[in-house]
């Protein structure tokens, strides 16, 4: 039997030094993770801003699966010290989980996101003289991850919060929010314009975004549209100014602004079959609605998904989303039928969609077509589903993704109220927008004519509301009819064996007590606080119908007339043309039906 020692004299040199290291490697003290090899992919995938970490500033860990939840992050410093982070965590799909390391010391870091006690991935990165990492360069399943992640966490606040801003920019300067604030090292952020409107919004989003991670972008130059086709679109444009590159804020602004100049609110509204589009429909399910999916409703609004809030026992579960509007303000709102305008028209492919990947390298990048977006990607695939759904089997189909259990009638009533002051809320800033900027120029604002009330440039489209005003009044009867929607859909609520008639009957008495009890307030022409009930805007609806007019006193559009006690305060009026006018177009507001391009 031959000894260890004539073992080793037989042993190649080569094979000595690799023992050697390998003895040295288990029996050097230091810390007990220093030979194992740190993981991860695709579907689970953990990123660290900024690029290049300092010693003593804030390094931001953000760890995000597309497979399934994660439980914990752990961190080891350079020291060998391991500790459980403060997380907050993101829904799913995609999961996520963020924390921050207040103060990292200079050295190696190693990150492990963990599930049910064990390392399910794990990533290292050195602190004060290394860079991170910043992906492939591609639009790869976890880079795609990655953003709906950052578009969740950039937006996340309790639910029952109303979030509000004059612009996007309050938004990505906040640190605590946006994941990326800095990424790049050069105080990019601090005085960075984002200013986007409701079409430029999920643009600027995806280029934003795709400037810090060095990816790049994809947009085309689309129709408006006709009355009997919907948008279609040019070839589309491949900017790779941010690719493998760390762009200035000038480059960005650049593309940002060339982009924002090209796109508008057709390329959302294209038709659901069609490949040459900046957008493609996905099922209507829970796996595929992630954030930073965009709904297109048919008449140009655009909103983009940021959260889903799951149903608790006595609460119904949300679907948040956020938009901007033509004076750039942003806000979040829920997924209801009176912000969510869904319909079936030969000019528009309405629905939920999502950004068209790229595929290729270099010069060879090109949109995936609808046939190649089959899901085995882990992306969410095409589909056209939403062009057989007729609006209530739509509405019905969204209640059982985001109530699963369903709600009992009481609770569905309170969160449509709930979602219809919520708005209300809304309009009382704009409209006050509008009257900031009456008081300041002392102008008359040019009306346009026809249809294009609804989509134009200038002072009209940022201070007037006709799109708002009509959404407002969808939403005040979708309220008002959701006793006859328990009649003629009880399978959607719990009645615990009660009679849908009787339930119904519960609802509307709610329904006549609850708007004499909830009310805004607005602020009259000479200053003074008004109050008005929601039994008083259902009073005043005739008068909303023709109350987007800027021009008029803000008393006015607040469906304010002689016969009304606010009204003593009004101190003008729209000129008698564009009175006419508007009275010409007041049955696209009382229908509720906006009129075809």
């Amino acid at each position: 039997m031959r000894t260890l020692s004539s073992m080793a004299m037989r042993t190649t040199p080569t094979l000595l030094l690799l023992a050697t290291l390998l003895m040295t490697a288990l029996f050097t003290p230091g810390p007990a993770w220093t030979a194992a090899a740190c993981r991860q992919g695709l579907d689970l995938h953990i990123w660290t801003s900024p690029l290049r970490p300092r010693p003593g500033e804030p390094l931001g860990i953000l760890a995000v699966a597309t497979d399934r939840d994660l439980g914990e992050l752990e961190v080891t410093d350079p020291g060998g010290h391991r500790s459980r982070q403060t997380i907050v965590k993101g829904g799913g799909p995609p999961w996520s989980l963020r924390a921050v390391v207040r103060r990292p010391a200079a050295g190696t870091y190693r990150i492990e996101a963990m599930r049910a006690g064990r390392v399910a991935a794990c990533s290292e990165v050195r602190v004060g003289s290394g860079i991170g990492d910043r992906g492939t360069g591609t639009w790869d399943l976890a880079t795609e991850a990655l953003y709906a992640a950052w578009i969740e966490h950039l937006f996340n606040a309790p639910p029952e919060r109303s979030l509000s801003f004059p612009s996007l920019a309050p938004v990505l300067r906040d640190p605590a929010h946006n994941f990326l604030y800095d990424y790049l090292g050069k105080g990019e952020d601090r005085r960075l314009p984002a200013a986007p409107d409701c079409a430029d919004l999920p643009y600027f989003l995806r280029t934003y975004f795709a400037w810090k991670l060095g990816l790049p972008v994809s947009y085309r130059a689309c129709s408006r549209g006709s009355r009997n086709s919907p948008p279609r679109c040019q070839a589309a444009r491949i900017e790779g100014a941010f690719t493998r590159s760390r762009a200035s804020p000038e480059r960005f602004r650049q593309v940002s602004h060339d982009l924002v100049n090209t796109v508008h609110s057709g390329n959302g509204r294209t038709g659901l079959g069609d490949s040459a589009t900046d957008f493609y429909p996905v099922p209507l399910e829970r796996w595929t609605l992630w954030p930073g999916t965009i709904f297109a409703d048919p008449y140009g609004h655009v909103l983009v998904l940021v959260k889903w809030v799951p149903q608790r026992a006595g609460s119904g579960g949300l679907l948040l989303a956020v938009d901007a509007q033509p004076d750039n303000s942003v806000t979040r709102k829920r997924f209801w039928e009176g912000t969510f305008l869904f319909d079936q028209t030969a000019s528009a492919g309405a629905g939920f969609k999502t950004f068209r990947p790229l595929a290729g390298t270099g010069s060879h990048l090109r949109p995936l077509s609808n046939a190649e977006l089959d899901g085995r990607s882990g992306l969410p695939p095409y589909s056209s589903e939403q062009a057989t759904l007729e609006p209530e089997d739509f509405y019905a189909r969204m209640d059982r993704l985001i109530s699963p259990r369903g709600l009992d009638p009481e609770a569905a009533y309170s969160a449509t109220l709930d979602a219809l002051m919520e708005q209300l809320r809304t309009r009382v800033d704009s409209v006050e927008r509008g009257e900031s900027y009456m008081r300041a120029h002392r102008t008359t604002i040019s009306m346009p004519v026809g249809a294009s009330i609804f989509e134009t440039t200038g002072p009209w489209e940022d201070y007037s509301t006709p799109s708002r005003d009509m959404r407002l009044l969808i939403a005040m009867k979708v309220l008002e009819s959701l006793p006859g929607r328990i009649r003629q859909h009880p399978e959607l609520y719990v009645l615990r064996g009660a009679n849908p008639s009787a339930a119904a009957s519960r609802i509307q008495s709610l329904q006549d007590r609850s708007t004499r009890e909830r009310s805004i307030s607005y602020t009259r022409s000479d200053g003074s606080s008004w109050q008005l009930s929601l039994a008083d805007l259902y009073e005043r609806r005739p008068a909303m119908e023709v109350a987007y007019n800027p021009n008029d006193c803000i008393e006015r559009r607040w469906g304010a007339s002689p016969g009304t006690p606010d009204y003593a305060t009004c101190r003008r009026q729209a000129p008698a043309d564009q009175r006419a006018r508007m009275k010409e177009y007041r049955p696209w507001f009382h229908e509720t039906r906006r009129p075809p391009r």
